[in-house]
């Protein structure tokens, strides 16, 4: 990717479904609320993930600013919404990513990156020219164009989505986007594509390619969860490794919204897992104990330049 073609797409956005066609280029901000400076919250090793992103060693976490999705109950939202005080360059953005490697992480973990792409994409060719040889892994909510996710054919190793929502109700209600799933499921079918099935290495148990689809399980919404596995399970089978979240943290801003101001019950989320195991779910993740917590949201605005 060069300057001048990341440039082209920033002149008018239509990287994501909103198709806001924003100048970012000129410093107009898109829907996502970005201009084209790279937007860094925060570099760091991040050992919450999946055991197969984690690891012993941790995932190199790079959280960007902004988001495409924006859904009302986001325990992120101090960088969906918010911007960089200080961007970075393609080329800073590539040194991140190689001191992480430095600092014995398992793969680069690239988390709501979609809006940023044709810049990661420049980043990514230059680290990997210059020593970079851990898997990357991109972590999304999914709400994608399969045209910008091929932009990163050959780049990226392991696919980490989210498939929020079944019901167009729903994503209407708590992302503005009734959309949602037609979207993220062409997405996932696009990262499948590229990724295919799941290779682990034999002696770590880590993920080297593949997909992860997360479903976090919401409130009252077990009918919306079982619709997402039944889906997941009749199109990719076993191919696809499938975690199912219970981590639902009811904050703030979400106090007010019926539905959202509690925590998924046992119950609920028990009759999520009992119905994967119905289906025939072999390969997947799930949460125990008590994960709904805003300890385990990390720090933002960490220092990376």
């Amino acid at each position: 990717m060069t300057p001048y073609q990341i440039t082209a797409y920033m002149s008018d956005c239509a990287l994501c479904p909103r198709q806001c066609h924003a100048n970012r280029a000129a410093g107009q901000t898109g829907f996502c609320g970005q201009t084209a400076e790279i937007g860094v919250a925060r570099s760091a090793l991040h050992f919450w993930e999946e055991p197969c992103i984690s690891g012993s060693c941790g995932s190199g976490t790079v959280f960007f600013f902004g988001c495409g999705l924006r859904c009302v109950f986001c325990q992120n939202l101090s960088i969906a919404a918010g911007m960089a005080e200080k961007s970075v360059t393609p080329d800073r953005l590539a040194e991140l990513f190689l001191e992480l490697q430095e600092q014995h992480a398992a793969n680069i973990n690239l988390v709501t990156a979609g809006h940023f792409i044709p810049q990661i994409c420049r980043a990514l060719e230059l680290a990997k020219g210059t020593g970079l040889t851990v898997p990357i892994v991109y972590n999304t909510g999914s709400y994608e164009e399969p045209s910008s996710l091929r932009l990163l054919e050959g780049l990226v190793d392991i696919w980490l989505p989210d498939l929020k929502y079944y019901s167009s109700e729903l994503s209407e209600a708590y992302s503005h986007a009734p959309d949602y799933f037609t979207k993220a499921s062409a997405a996932i079918a696009e990262m499948y594509r590229q990724a295919g099935p799941p290779r682990l290495d034999a002696a770590t148990g880590m993920m080297k390619s593949g997909v992860i689809v997360r479903h976090l399980v919401l409130p009252g919404q077990v009918k919306d969860s079982k619709k997402i596995l039944r889906y997941l399970h009749d199109t990719y089978g076993n191919d696809i490794y499938v975690s199912i979240m219970n981590q639902y943290t009811p904050l703030k801003h979400t106090a007010h919204i019926p539905g959202l101001n509690r925590r998924v019950t046992d119950e609920e989320y028990k009759r999520v897992l009992d119905f994967a195991e119905k289906i025939g779910i072999e390969n997947g993740y799930l949460q125990e104990g008590s994960t709904a917590k805003e300890s385990f949201i990390p720090p933002f605005f960490t220092s990376v330049t």
